[in-house]
């Protein structure tokens, strides 16, 4: 499953440190809530442009906003050569079985490494060793710690990064987001559709009438190299959310569920019971959402357009329709043709010098306020 979407830029990859205000690529300081969102609207089929502090405005009062708590574990441990990233406990085992990958470390920060081999043990900082037990996918292999991970990792890791992020001393606080739950973690990476809420954001959304109710799934590792779907995670939607849902959706004037990245779909949709209703549940997910299959429990998706996972075209196509998805990549499209050329946007008649210089102008906006993030809503 090839992922259409260019990387996401640095400044505002989910490797990134959380800061509510941020240096952009144009190398002006922005508060995160100015991150560009693309809003589209399946029924219309229209593409609008706004900013993320918009979504009070876009988003109703009425609707439910769900909202992954999980938060993020410092899930990577480096040695001089190779990084080790711990993804997710193998479903049958303790917590000292789990999935990890193993990534080279380079001056750009990690890339593939595809060596290894079954019983290889492996030294850790702080005495402990790593068994590897057999290869899970290409990626991933089954391997056992000498001591509990979770416990090892809150002592020796750090946040999981594939490119470099300036320091390698940021605490695993700076990762998390405002939602994120510090008694719930699990997630092996933070984030990127949480990325650009602040809690000022959340309180307009809140007094505005705008619903939020949480879920919680432990994402694994999505490597920038890896075609393969999400291996199984942890989930669960408690009583108290699983009831919201069904009140919102079920009042004579329906508000929409509006799921805040792919992770919170996962979890919801594994939560539909045989009737179309969502149930509290927890435990372990496989379900992998697609066109084919489509979804019964979110009415809109926000998330990164340019998210890693070989899963998200598909679960984007689910939920926005191939004539919608399209639009918004189209726009996408347009916005990386003028941020990498802006005069393509400029009328031919006007002077060089003033094509030159509002052209310059106009490739800083766009570098700082491009569409990397989209709202699908019915």
């Amino acid at each position: 499953m090839n992922n259409p979407y260019p990387p996401l830029p640095a400044a505002l990859k989910a490797h990134e440190p959380h800061d509510e205000r941020q240096t952009r690529p144009s190398g002006r300081r922005h508060a995160w809530d100015d991150a560009g969102l693309l809003v589209g609207g399946r029924g219309t089929g229209r593409v609008s442009r706004h900013r993320f502090r918009d979504l009070p405005e876009v988003l109703r009062p009425g609707d439910l906003l769900a909202v992954n708590v999980s938060a993020t574990l410092p899930a990577a441990v480096h040695l001089d050569k190779i990084a080790v990233h711990f993804s997710t406990p193998f479903p049958d085992g303790d917590d000292r079985t789990w999935l990890v990958e193993l990534r080279r470390r380079t001056r750009r920060g990690t890339i593939a490494y595809y060596g290894g081999s079954p019983c290889e043990w492996i030294p850790l900082p702080g005495g402990a060793t790593l068994t590897l037990l057999r290869r899970h996918t290409e990626h991933l292999w089954q391997a056992r710690l000498s001591t509990g991970v979770t416990a090892y990792l809150q002592r020796h890791g750090t946040p999981i990064r594939y490119g470099p992020v300036g320091q390698d001393d940021w605490r695993v606080t700076t990762y998390q987001s405002v939602f994120a739950d510090a008694d719930n973690a699990g997630s092996a990476e933070a984030p990127s559709a949480a990325r650009p809420f602040t809690t000022e954001l959340v309180t307009r959304l809140i007094s505005q009438g705008v619903l939020v109710a949480p879920v919680t799934l432990h994402s694994g590792v999505t490597s920038p190299e890896a075609e393969e779907p999400p291996c199984a995670e942890r989930y669960e939607v408690p009583p108290s959310t699983a009831a919201l849902v069904e009140h919102v959706r079920g009042r004579d004037v329906p508000g929409r569920v509006v799921a805040l990245g792919a992770a919170v779909v996962r979890a919801l949709e594994t939560a539909v019971d045989a009737g179309g209703h969502v149930r509290a549940g927890r435990g372990w997910t496989e379900h992998i959402v697609t066109p084919e299959g489509g979804v019964r429990a979110v009415d809109g998706l926000l998330t990164g357009m340019r998210e890693r996972s070989s899963s998200h075209p598909m679960m984007l196509a689910a939920i926005a329709g191939t004539e919608l998805l399209g639009r918004l990549d189209g726009a996408m499209a347009t916005e990386r043709r003028l941020r990498d050329d802006p005069r393509n946007g400029l009328r031919d008649d006007l002077g060089d010098g003033l094509r030159d210089g509002l052209a310059n102008g106009l490739q800083d906006h766009l570098r700082d306020e491009s569409g990397d993030f989209a709202l699908v809503l019915p």
